[in-house]
This record gives C-alpha cells, sequence and structure tokens, in this order.
C-alpha cells in the first residue's frame, strides 16, 4: 500500500489534489483571434498540481473541440467559455468571482 508523501494518508484516500483544485482560482474567458475565430482561455491551474495535458484532453473531448495547453494556460477552439464553467465547477475548481 502506497502512502501519500504530503498528507500521510493511504493513496486510494488521498485528498491532496481535491484541496489542490479547491485552493485555486480558474479564470475562463473568451478572445477572437485571427480570422475571426474565438478561443476560450483556462487560466490559474497550478500546472506543479494538476496535469493540464489530461485536463485539456479531457475537456475537448466533452466538448468536442480542439485546443493545446501553452504558458500553463488550456486554450480550446470556439466559444465553449460555459460549458467550461460548467465542467470546472463540477470538477471542483473554485472560479475567478465565485470565492
Amino acid at each position: 500500500m502506497q502512502i501519500c508523501d504530503k498528507c500521510g494518508l493511504p493513496a486510494d484516500l488521498c485528498i491532496c489534489k481535491e484541496i489542490a483544485k479547491e485552493q485555486q482560482i480558474v479564470k475562463v474567458y473568451t478572445l477572437r483571434k485571427k480570422f475571426g475565430k474565438i478561443v476560450t482561455f483556462i487560466e490559474g491551474i497550478n500546472e506543479k498540481e494538476v496535469d493540464l495535458k489530461a485536463l485539456s484532453k479531457e475537456l475537448k473531448s466533452r466538448f468536442a473541440c480542439g485546443g493545446t495547453v501553452k504558458d500553463g494556460c488550456i486554450r480550446l477552439q470556439g466559444n465553449n467559455m460555459e460549458l467550461a464553467k460548467k465542467a470546472l465547477r463540477v470538477m471542483g475548481y473554485t472560479l475567478e468571482g465565485e470565492e
């Protein structure tokens, strides 16, 4: 049985990831890029505590869109702001303005 280094609980009962999610304040917004394309940005997630590539992959498959991870920010193609906010709330993240 593995024991977590941070909280000392067994790995299957570890709550470090849940605490890390609650402490981070996530900002979700959209920008209009080249040729009028809209991109949804998700910022504020600590890449040391959360695997951004895995989170990006999950969001992309959930919203059926493309995207990438650059400079600690998840970028999704299209206007997925409301869907992203809803999904991140369900996953346990605190969104900016909702503290």
